[in-house]
């Protein structure tokens, strides 16, 4: 279990940052090169580079050389795993809510008498 919450902190710490978080939008449309992922974001060739290895070693996105070009492409798994994790903590909410709307219906309906 140690491992899945190690793996589940790296993801959460790699989403946390907006230009992973948009570099992820974009890989989510289709895998696209270094090149293409850098473009539209204001700063250097390096940075992107120390943002997208952030993004490769949680397991959040695959890179993959061929010649020149590194083209990079989503691996939904790990995002599959902090998607279990926000759905689990969602359904636990919800069943508190529902008890809560249930219970505060009874104090209504027990207050009109």
């Amino acid at each position: 279990m140690l491992n899945q919450t190690e793996a589940l902190d790296r993801t959460f710490h790699a989403l946390s940052d907006p230009t992973r978080r948009g570099m992820v939008k974009r890989l989510s449309r289709g895998p696209a090169s270094v090149g293409e992922l850098a473009k539209p974001l204001d700063m250097s060739l390096p940075a992107v580079l120390q943002h997208l290895e952030v993004l490769v070693a949680c397991g959040l996105v695959r890179t993959e050389k061929i010649g020149r070009v590194r083209t990079c492409r989503i691996a939904p798994a790990a995002m599959k795993t902090a998607e279990q994790w926000i759905t689990e903590r969602r359904a636990t909410w919800e069943r508190r809510l529902d008890r809560l709307g249930e219970y505060l219906a009874e104090q209504h309906e027990g207050g009109k008498r």
